[in-house]
């Protein structure tokens, strides 16, 4: 059981970073205008939906799962900082403790690895 909990643990936390890139894409000059609103350069979407979608995959394959893990949890941390730090918005409050969970998961795979059922362990599944 421990196994497939670890690749459906991969998937779940995989799955927000390959979503939040795709949809990007489909939002591309509103997102772009909301990082620029928000004092941050809009030229940086691509870079941020290469990492999301890309970081993603890699998570949920387990490939290069301790670097990835490290380098989602640095985004995702301070993606909160910036865009949900108004906590005296219930909603933003929400948003920035969902980010803080989510690094939290990302931290334990940066320090336990990927597991099971993953490129990492190809050969120990």
């Amino acid at each position: 059981m421990e196994k497939i909990t670890q690749l459906v643990a991969r998937i779940f936390i995989g799955h927000i970073f390959l979503l939040a890139g795709l949809n990007k894409i489909g939002a591309y000059e509103g997102t772009q205008g909301y990082m620029d609103a928000m004092g941050v350069p809009g030229s940086l979407l691509p870079a941020v939906i290469l990492l999301e979608i890309l970081g993603g995959l890699a998570i949920i394959t387990g490939w290069k799962a301790r670097l990835t893990s490290y380098a989602l949890a640095g985004f995702t941390l301070v993606a909160g900082i910036i865009f949900h730090s108004n906590l005296a918005d219930q909603t933003q409050m929400i948003m920035f403790m969902k980010n803080i969970a989510i690094t939290g998961g990302l931290l334990l795979i940066a320090v336990h690895g990927s597991g099971a059922y993953s490129l990492d362990n190809r050969n120990h599944a």
